[in-house]
């Protein structure tokens, strides 16, 4: 199985973004999980509820994951192994809990060391900042801040990554174009 994550700070088209590949490869994606927790349990979080929605998202890329294996009919389409794309993982998790605590959880880092990408898509904040009851940071200063640890972890990592920045239509285009190229 090929595995896509779409990164980034808030508010920069991840979601849209995810559902538009998995759309267009008629597969599925995983949603970012802390969305799901945060309207449940409300919105305020501490460092260990983190830990709890790190070990959500994880749980749910795998469910994600499982159902796709299943789904997928290695002789019914043009690639050679199923796609999955997923909204956050624990980079984002790390980069979270780091800015907002100044430290992150050993367990989502020893995840980031156990676990296998073949593409990151890092989305940009040149999007409008869009308002909604979960998102902390409209200023240009913390999500352009926010982007950079994005940026500097990606650098330093083994992954393919790609910038993904412009208009929705321009965002889907690139990453497309980088998908087809890991295919």
């Amino acid at each position: 199985m090929k595995k896509i994550v779409i990164i980034g700070p808030e508010s920069t088209g991840k979601s849209t973004l995810s559902e538009q590949l998995a759309a267009h490869f008629n597969t599925l994606w995983c949603a970012e999980y802390a969305r799901e927790y945060l309207l449940c349990h409300g919105k305020e979080y501490n460092f260990a509820t983190l830990l709890d929605i790190a070990k959500g998202q994880l749980a749910l890329e795998e469910k994600y994951a499982a159902e796709v294996e299943k789904k997928f009919y290695p002789d019914a389409g043009l690639f050679s192994a199923p796609l999955l794309f997923i909204d956050t993982d624990m980079y984002v998790m790390k980069v979270w809990c780091e800015y907002v605590f100044g430290k992150c959880h050993h367990y989502i880092l020893e995840k980031i060391a156990e676990r296998k990408y073949d593409l990151y898509l890092l989305c940009d904040t040149d999007l409008p900042w869009t308002k909604d009851e979960l998102r902390e940071y409209p200023d240009e200063q913390p999500r352009k801040e926010l982007y950079n640890m994005y940026k500097d972890i990606l650098v330093n990592q083994q992954v393919p990554w790609i910038n993904i920045s412009g208009d929705y239509q321009h965002r889907f285009k690139t990453a497309l174009n980088a998908v087809l190229k890991i295919l």
